[in-house]
């Protein structure tokens, strides 16, 4: 807020420290980020943007009038690498946060702007993710493990934990207790699907299970990573002496 009084009448908080104030990036290291619609200086320890500010662009988080949530993700496009500005919109997403304003809409006032061709290939990604569905996710998964030294797993089984709860997980090694769930926008999409998969993590977890998710762009772009981490699971859940039989 003081950065903001004292860059004078029409500034707000913007860039990484509005990402900050949204809750979708960690606090920022660097001097306070206030834009401005007119040219000024600014005061010592403060970088000032200069940048027209529509009202529909417009916030206020806790009293600190700062730039909306889609303006936010359209500025810190510029200046985020593409997996941190992937974790970001991931983290509203979790955090269920809306504007009235939308990211395509601000694309289409702002076709030029620097960082507006990586928002769009994450946009179009998270389109195509969406679209995907529990049989093809899982078809992408036998691919990847087909084409690996992993033991073959048990597929869709029911598992049994706590108080006679019965759940039906992706894929599971018995002996290793060790579970993969799928994750696609398609099939766990909504906020109750996603407080219903953390719910049934817990007690999975809490049974003795280990649980791992993997998402469909996890397989499509990085599938020996996926190999590679599951194999060092499975290691260290073999080796380790509490292993249940």
């Amino acid at each position: 807020m003081a950065a903001v009084l004292a860059c004078g009448k029409g500034a707000v908080a913007s860039y990484r420290w509005a990402g900050w104030l949204w809750g979708v990036v960690a606090a920022p290291t660097g001097l306070p980020e206030v834009t401005r619609q007119t040219g000024w200086q600014g005061p010592r320890g403060v970088s000032v943007h200069r940048s027209p500010l529509p009202p529909d662009e417009l916030g206020r988080i806790e009293g600190v009038p700062a730039t909306g949530l889609a303006r936010t993700f359209l500025d810190l496009a510029a200046v985020l690498p593409r997996p941190a500005l992937e974790r970001a919109l991931n983290e509203a997403e979790v955090l269920a946060l809306t504007d009235r304003l939308s990211i395509p809409a601000l694309l289409e006032r702002y076709p030029r702007r620097a960082g507006t061709a990586v928002l769009r290939r994450i946009l179009a990604d998270e389109r195509h993710a969406q679209g995907i569905t529990r049989r093809q996710l899982e078809a992408r998964f036998k691919r990847v493990l087909d084409r690996s030294d992993l033991p073959r797993p048990k597929l869709n089984v029911d598992v049994v934990v706590t108080a006679g709860r019965t759940f039906n997980v992706d894929c599971l090694w018995a002996v290793e207790r060790v579970i993969v769930e799928l994750d696609g926008a398609a099939v766990h999409g909504t906020r109750r699907a996603f407080e219903r998969d953390r719910e049934k993590d817990r007690l999975l977890q809490a049974a003795g299970w280990r649980v791992v998710r993997i998402t469909w762009r996890q397989l499509r772009d990085d599938p020996a990573a996926v190999i590679g981490d599951l194999r060092a699971i499975l290691r260290a859940a073999a080796a380790a002496p509490t292993l249940r039989q």
